[in-house]
């Protein structure tokens, strides 16, 4: 096989950390398709999407109508590479992006009620990432805006993580550390604005269900919240 193609693509820090610290050798392609191919990295999913595919926090990002055909990957000092027949692509990262949620004020101090009985909604609906585990994604992420821990609920669904996909599992661990999808990012900085209905409109537009699942999460944590104004 000839030498690597490089493509530049940008990163969450946590990523380009978890690619550091990853040894060399060959990685589980675990997804792949036009859009997004999902890997395996030490027991979290990591992504690579093109600029049609939703930007979760927790993939590359590379400027292109498709990602590279993946066969199978591997990684070498610190950089992901996507293999195919004819060709090994290096996914160098030139830029790295923001993930997290703004911060919004609220009066509140403690968790709003879980959203359900967390054990049993874990890995509950269809898909990558099933409905139940992107309300979780919701309420934890409207949590980590407000400042206010949830050690309870994290508990509960560390607990139950191996039952719901790798992919679903990685998006609730960003959910805990405050990490999200630029559309939920967006309409929680439009808070209170007259932007809201529509930033509203656009999130649960993603995906098949995942944007309603995050909304209604989110507004799950946020009636109880009582947010003071819109995000910071």
């Amino acid at each position: 096989m000839s030498p690597a193609r490089v493509v530049p693509c940008s990163a969450p820090p946590r990523v380009r950390d978890a690619l550091r610290a990853a040894p060399d050798g060959a990685v589980p392609v675990v997804h792949r398709g036009r859009d997004a191919v999902y890997v395996e990295l030490a027991g979290l999913c990591v992504g690579v999407v093109s600029r049609r595919a939703t930007a979760v926090p927790c993939a590359l990002r590379i400027d292109a109508a498709s990602v590279p055909e993946a066969r199978a990957a591997h990684v070498a000092d610190g950089v992901l590479h996507l293999d195919s027949d004819a060709d090994d692509v290096a996914l160098t990262i030139g830029r790295l992006v923001e993930v997290h949620v703004p911060s919004i004020r609220t009066p509140a101090t403690t968790p709003a009620p879980a959203p359900g009985d967390v054990p049993a909604m874990i890995g509950r609906g269809d898909g990558l990432t099933p409905y139940d585990d992107d309300v979780l994604c919701g309420w934890l992420a409207v949590h980590r805006a407000a400042g206010i821990a949830t050690p309870a609920v994290d508990a509960e669904i560390r607990a139950c993580l191996d039952r719901t996909t790798l992919l679903s599992a990685t998006l609730l661990d960003c959910a805990m550390h405050g990490e999200v999808i630029p559309e939920f990012a967006l309409w929680l900085h439009a808070l209170s604005t007259p932007a809201e209905v529509d930033r509203a409109a656009t999130l649960a537009a993603v995906g098949h269900s995942s944007g309603r699942g995050l909304l209604h999460g989110a507004r799950l944590a946020l009636a109880h919240l009582s947010p003071l104004e819109g995000a910071a």
